[in-house]
Formats: structure tokens, C-alpha cells, sequence
């Protein structure tokens, strides 16, 4: 389970990890907060749905929202710069996406989701578009923001 080996490698190297969510609405912390001992490692998550949320919570700038979009890598970063400050944590990450079944467009349909983590000095961002209805995108999403997170910090 990979959230079994993301708490080994976070644990076995002490950092701490603060989470911004959009799209996935918490299931990244819950998948992270249901293993035993997490509160070594996970210090808070936002579950920020709305732009107002994503600003005034997490300090994106209005520029980025208008400019790129809610579901853009540009957010993205921006939100897990925010949580990682806010938390004062080693590592942000990030989720925002179009979970459907409505909401999307030409340019970003269902299924599309941008990731980021924030660590160190680096923010890796990427983009993927998921298969199947709501639940199936927020589940790949979610096993894809912790194998994201795994392979930024191995």
C-alpha cells in the first residue's frame, strides 16, 4: 500500500507534510490520517473547494486564478506553497481538478487534475487526466499525489 510506504519514508526521515485539497475534498488526508502514527508526520489539511478558499486560506493570488485557472499547475504550486507556509511543514501538496461529472471543457475535461509538491527548494507540478466517474478520478488522483510525494522525496 503506498500509503503504508509514503508513512515509512516521511517517518524515516522526519518531515513533516501539510496537504491542500480541491478536487479530491480530503480523501488524500484520510488516506494518509488512516494509518496509525501519522500525527508524527501530517500536520493539517485545507480542503479548499472555492477560489475565496484558495486565496484567503492558502495565498494564491487572484492574477494566477484569473490568468490560468483554478485546475491549472500554476495553482496548483501556489497551493502547495500556501499550505506548506501555513503549516510551516517540509512539504506541501496539492490537489485541483475537474472530478465531474460536469464542469469541464475542450481545453480541460473530466477527469483533468494538476499536482504539486512543494519541498526544499523545488516544486514539481503535473498534469493527468482520469478515467471513469467522480469517485474513480479522486481515487487515481489520490494514489497519484502520494506516489508523486514518494518519488520527490526518496
Amino acid at each position: 500500500m503506498i500509503a503504508q510506504t509514503l508513512a515509512e519514508a516521511l517517518s524515516s526521515q522526519q518531515l513533516t507534510l501539510a496537504v491542500a485539497e480541491s478536487c479530491t475534498g480530503g480523501l488524500v488526508s484520510k488516506t494518509i490520517t488512516d494509518l496509525p502514527g501519522s500525527s508524527r508526520y501530517f500536520l493539517v489539511s485545507c480542503v479548499t473547494y472555492s477560489n475565496a478558499a484558495k486565496m484567503s486560506l492558502l495565498g494564491v493570488k487572484e492574477k494566477t486564478l484569473i490568468d490560468h485557472g483554478a485546475v491549472s499547475l500554476e495553482t496548483a504550486a501556489e497551493m502547495a506553497q500556501g499550505v506548506r507556509k501555513v503549516a510551516a511543514a517540509d512539504i506541501g501538496i496539492s490537489t485541483t481538478g475537474i472530478a465531474g461529472p460536469d464542469g469541464g471543457s475542450d481545453f480541460k475535461p473530466v477527469g483533468t487534475v494538476c499536482f504539486a509538491v512543494s519541498y526544499q527548494d523545488t516544486i514539481v507540478t503535473k498534469k493527468e487526466i482520469f478515467e471513469g466517474d467522480r469517485n474513480a478520478v479522486r481515487e487515481q488522483a489520490t494514489e497519484y499525489i502520494l506516489r508523486l510525494l514518494l518519488k520527490v522525496i526518496s
